[in-house]
């Protein structure tokens, strides 16, 4: 994957990545109100199992999934959505790290790719070796966000950060996929150029964004 990113912004990004990455270490890096559903005794029934989930998290705990019947009719069923909520903690904790680890990837990536642009190829191998990593942080990061167990919780249809989230996802997921697409084909149609540079930044932005949104 290239990312063709002028090196002075980049610069500024990852100052203030850092800025936030060390606020959310200041926090403690974790879910308020997940940590108040497990600890809470008047959990609403209904919201125990789960109606609603991700075709990711069916294929793991629906009703078809691995874990078959995970959230019958049990008298257990309390018990174990506390586990599962501990899990998905964990998760979503490694799904925030990712993001940290994958966006620092794309500022270095960026200041090596635009040295291509402009026709350096010395550091062509470790570009490539790079963007390779950046594919695999960005896939553990997208594995530990789309498999968690379902939340406990209700939705409504407003407008709020975690929708946002999910929007943005859509955004970078596309534009990492079309980046790798296009990065294959350059050296046989230099002409795609612009266009990968486009989808780098859309995923750069959208995943920066993504991240930031989720703190409000």
């Amino acid at each position: 994957m290239h990312n063709y990113l002028n090196y002075r912004p980049l610069k500024k990004i990852f100052f203030l990545l850092i800025f936030i990455g060390a606020l959310n270490t200041a926090q403690g890096q974790t879910d308020s109100l997940l940590q108040t559903l497990l600890v809470d005794e008047k959990i609403d029934s209904q919201l125990i199992a789960p109606k609603k989930m991700l075709f990711t998290q069916q294929l793991i705990w629906g009703e078809k999934g691995i874990f078959k019947n995970r959230y019958g009719s049990t008298q257990d069923l309390v018990e174990r959505r506390k586990i599962d909520l501990r899990i998905r903690r964990k998760m979503l904790q490694l799904h925030q790290i990712g993001g940290f680890v994958t966006l620092g990837g794309m500022v270095a990536q960026g200041i090596i790719g635009s040295q291509l642009y402009n026709g350096s190829y010395k550091l062509k191998e470790t570009h490539e070796k790079l963007g390779t990593a950046i594919n695999l942080s960005y896939g553990f990061t997208a594995i530990n966000g789309l498999f968690t167990p379902p939340s406990t919780f209700k939705r409504d249809k407003k407008l709020t950060s975690i929708r946002l989230h999910k929007w943005l996802a859509i955004a970078h997921m596309s534009g990492m996929i079309a980046t790798n697409i296009l990065g294959t084909q350059i050296e046989n149609n230099y002409a795609l150029k612009p266009y990968h540079r486009a989808a780098a930044y859309t995923s750069f932005i959208s995943l920066a964004a993504a991240m930031v949104v989720i703190k409000f």
